[in-house]
């Protein structure tokens, strides 16, 4: 099982917006991929592709997630989550 840690860097943190684009980035993967707040265990984590269950974690700016996946191209699939997840898309251009 592939595993990554991801710092939340949106400025309000994991809602509406920032949720919306990971969870249509993770659902057009082939692969189970979980995500859940650092030092929860893993049997705690949800399905990454649920917004009700990325919002519910209630991942605030600076928080740390642990995203885990296992299958063929699981690495590549979760690094560019994290590229989602430490992106701040709350940012003005």
């Amino acid at each position: 099982m592939s595993e990554r840690t991801a710092t939340i860097a949106s400025s309000v943190g994991l809602h509406a917006r920032p949720a919306a684009i990971f969870t249509e980035a993770a659902a057009e993967l082939d692969l189970e991929i979980t995500i859940a707040m650092a030092g929860e265990p893993a049997d705690d984590a949800m399905d990454a592709t649920s917004i009700l269950s990325i919002m519910s974690l209630g991942a605030a700016h600076g928080d740390v997630v642990v995203l885990r996946a296992e299958g063929a191209g699981a690495d590549e699939a979760l690094d560019s989550l994290v590229k989602i997840l430490e992106t701040d898309h709350d940012a003005t251009a």
